[in-house]
């Protein structure tokens, strides 16, 4: 009698093992692909806004001054930069597994001002100026 109990708890425990062995490169694996999942999202939106923002800029630049648009525009998390300095572009810098990966677009018009990195809701305004456009956000 005893040594049936003790057969059913090594069997048991086989069992147990074996369930285990196969549950964790499933649970590393569902978490690598969700990693990746999220970098990619994050990447797509952040191209979608600085596309948004070109369109936007060369509909009020060839309305001429004192022509503006506004926004709404859901910015991601894990973004660390965005920058207008260099006129023509729109450049996103975004925080990835890998690094630190740029997302850029190109602008046919000079456009300067500020955009937001922290994640959140955020209304991007747009004003036709003298030879550029500039960007700002509330």
């Amino acid at each position: 009698m005893c040594i049936k109990k003790s057969q059913i708890s090594v069997e048991y425990m086989v069992i147990i093992g074996f369930v285990t062995l196969i549950t964790i490169p499933l649970i590393l694996i569902y978490h690598s692909f969700v990693q990746d999942s999220s970098n990619e999202i994050t990447s797509t939106q952040t191209q979608q806004i600085a596309q948004k923002i070109i369109d936007a800029a060369k509909s009020v630049y060839y309305l001429g001054e004192p022509s503006q648009t506004t926004l709404k525009v859901n910015m991601p998390d894990n973004v660390v930069s965005a920058d207008l300095s260099a006129g023509y572009e729109v450049v996103f810098k975004v925080k990835t597994n890998s690094g630190t990966s740029d997302i850029v677009q190109n602008s046919p018009v000079n456009i300067t001002g500020s955009l937001p990195t922290a994640e959140g809701l955020y209304t991007i305004t747009i004003k036709a100026k003298s030879g550029h456009v500039e960007v700002s956000y509330d």
